[in-house]
């Protein structure tokens, strides 16, 4: 009394089999594990995703990104003088 035997248990078995059929079973068998594959996948992207976007907020070469952003680069300054001298 009280649990489960294995002779409960491949009754179970069997009549799942008759109720379903081999080839049900089959393609429910082969949609979970696809089902966990993904799962998995996804957890992974979310993982070096979350490394990525904590490796964006650390200022690279000493500057923050506002800085970075801040700072024109050679051409930009040209295109402003010129824009500057036309007006």
């Amino acid at each position: 009394m009280g649990g489960i035997s294995i002779w409960q248990l491949l009754i179970v078995f069997g009549i799942v089999i008759l109720v379903f059929g081999t080839k049900k079973l089959r393609n429910m068998g082969g949609d979970v594990g696809s089902a966990i594959r993904n799962f998995k996948q996804a957890m992974n992207d979310g993982d070096s995703e979350k490394g990525k976007d904590e490796s964006e907020d650390e200022p690279q070469g000493g500057r923050t990104l506002e800085q970075r952003e801040s700072e024109e680069t050679p051409e930009a300054e040209k295109r402003r003088d010129r824009d500057h001298e036309h007006s």
